[in-house]
């Protein structure tokens, strides 16, 4: 695959990542490379009082375009966050300048990798492998002591190379696979909400969902994967005690869940960058599976009755 730059009779090497994370020296160092596309996945949750748009343009990473996660959810579904049709992706992918060829940095301003994730795994789910999280997000990228840009954005390219999707939809689960997966000895379904809201002591951030979580699943809190200090995501190591500790077996099949589908894929990248294999999301999450009464509901700490 070879990109080219402003010169059309100009070749240059493409752009390779060196994972499914990089770091904040790793992205200045090849920031405004001709196909490297960099974007802003930032996404906050309701109640918090805070507008990803709205600060994108008050502060962003040089260059960077945003990426609504809303607006690049399913138009039509009830539920927040359902992955969209193929054409509407691709209308998303190719409105923030990403084609085929693209090698795709996604960051957030959560300082917790939370919603960058969510891009991150949408792209991979219709077939998008080039693409990367920026560890840390905008906290460290600032922290590092690089610059950042205001005012409008980027304006989206006339004629955008294409983008083609290519769903796996292996990597999602419907409600039914979720409820059958309850007590399969071969699967484990992994809750990322924070522990009181797994518990069912805390109240969720959306009303009328009902407290707790599916019955037999384990928690491990999203924000419980990074380190508190600093934004970046905790090491291997530290992954394999803490799933140890949350009773998560990695060589079950893993299915992500968490409040709409968004801090479930942070789950998900971590395991990637640890090596492990690929997690499934449980698109609805709690705003489908708490809000009907049909689904049995299981509260208190992991294992109780």
């Amino acid at each position: 695959m070879r990109t080219t730059s402003n010169d059309p009779g100009a070749e240059v090497q493409p752009v390779t990542l060196p994972g499914h994370a990089v770091s904040a020296g790793w992205l200045a160092a090849n920031l405004g490379r001709a196909g490297l596309v960099v974007l802003d996945g930032s996404w906050h949750l309701p109640g918090s009082g805070r507008d990803p748009g709205r600060e994108f343009l008050e502060r962003r990473i040089p260059g960077a375009r945003f990426f609504d996660v809303d607006a690049c959810s399913h138009p039509g579904a009830e539920l927040p966050h359902t992955v969209p049709p193929p054409g509407h992706f691709r209308e998303c992918a190719e409105g923030a300048g990403v084609s085929d060829n693209s090698a795709v940095v996604v960051y957030d301003a959560s300082g917790a990798n939370l919603s960058a994730a969510r891009v991150w795994w949408t792209f991979r789910y219709f077939g998008h492998r080039s693409i990367a999280v920026l560890d840390g997000g905008l906290r460290h990228w600032e922290a590092s002591g690089h610059p950042t840009e205001s005012g409008p954005f980027p304006r989206t390219p006339e004629a955008p190379a294409p983008f083609t999707p290519r769903p796996r939809p292996r990597l999602v689960r419907a409600a039914g696979d979720v409820l059958a997966a309850i007590g399969d000895a071969g699967s484990q379904i992994v809750d990322m909400r924070p522990a009181g809201r797994f518990e069912g002591t805390e109240p969720e951030p959306r009303a009328g969902l009902r407290p707790g979580h599916v019955p037999g699943s384990r928690n491990v809190p999203y924000e419980a994967l990074v380190d508190p200090a600093t934004g970046l995501a905790i090491g291997d190591r530290a992954l394999a005690r803490l799933l140890a500790g949350a009773g998560v077996d990695p060589a079950k099949e893993l299915v992500g869940t968490c409040g709409s589908g968004t801090s479930a894929c942070a789950f998900a990248w971590r395991m990637a960058c640890a090596g492990y294999g690929e997690v499934a999301i449980y698109d609805g999450s709690w705003a489908e599976w708490g809000g009907r009464g049909d689904f049995p509901v299981g509260t208190g700490p992991p294992g109780a009755r």
